[in-house]
């Protein structure tokens, strides 16, 4: 098993944690648009309270540890590794329960080519642990807008964990796609299961618009976010949001390899 200490280490070695690649400037600049409601930085979250740009950076420092101090405009972010222990912890605690109750659970992720695999590895072991890995509106198309305009997506699922891809760009099931922020394909996938008659997920696990859409309507959700992603730590003050892991979400994605075999070592669901 991965110790404590090893996985400490690791997340400083890789950047998951500590001094990230993730600039204050890209920071500051997502609280600023968030307190300003724009809907690229909120991820379908709704938020109940009023957030200014200086509640936010409160609120960052708190839950990952950056820098509280508005005078601290340029350089790399920091990312406290104690918080992101802790918050892989919690994280653990939800995937076991999930398999002592045998949920249903729903994966995405906007950052396939980074994230797919540590999804794929719990959807895997939660599958294994008699979990029903839901794929609702496989191969359904969802219109988002980009910075290019709007753009149509085909939702897909590689290995139990949804994401979106341009038509045409690869074949169904290739294990690429797009990077998305949008709260969209959740909302169209919870939508497919519902009207399907078949079961809803009772917890969804993934990152960007996945955790966000699908806690605003009151889905279980839990995952990870950068010191950039305000919204999943506004969701997980205010309650729609259950655990949400402070990391780096787009370093290479076997460094994140070691988080996949901590995970599931404190879940009890190593294989």
């Amino acid at each position: 098993m991965l110790s404590t200490g090893a996985l400490r280490a690791h997340l400083l070695a890789a950047r998951l944690a500590g001094p990230v690649a993730t600039t204050r400037e890209e920071s500051l600049r997502s609280y600023r648009l968030f307190a300003a409601r724009d809907p690229r930085i909120l991820l379908g979250l709704d938020p109940e309270w009023s957030w200014g740009p200086g509640d936010l950076l409160g609120l960052m420092a708190d839950k990952c540890g950056v820098s509280a101090d508005p005078g601290h405009t340029s350089g790399v972010d920091v990312i406290d590794p104690e918080r992101t222990l802790a918050a892989l912890d919690a994280f653990a605690e939800r995937l076991a329960d999930a398999a002592r109750r045998g949920l249903p659970v729903l994966f995405g992720t906007g950052h396939p080519h980074r994230l797919l695999g540590f999804y794929a590895a719990l959807a895997d072991a939660l599958s294994a642990a008699g979990c029903t890995v839901l794929t609702p509106a496989q191969g359904s198309s969802v219109d988002i807008t980009t910075r290019f305009g709007l753009r149509t997506y085909n939702l897909d699922y590689v290995q139990g964990v949804a994401l979106v891809r341009e038509p045409g760009a690869r074949p169904t099931g290739s294990e690429t796609g797009a990077h998305t922020h949008s709260p969209l394909p959740v909302r169209a996938a919870l939508a497919a299961a519902a009207e399907a008659e078949g079961p809803l997920p009772e917890l969804v696990i993934g990152d960007h618009g996945w955790v966000c859409g699908a806690g605003q309507l009151g889905f279980e959700a839990i995952g990870l976010a950068d010191t950039d992603d305000p919204a999943l730590f506004v969701g997980e003050v205010e309650g729609q949001v259950s655990v949400v892991v402070p990391l780096d979400d787009a370093v290479r994605s076997d460094y994140y390899r070691p988080l996949t075999r901590y995970v599931l070592n404190r879940a009890c669901l190593s294989q």
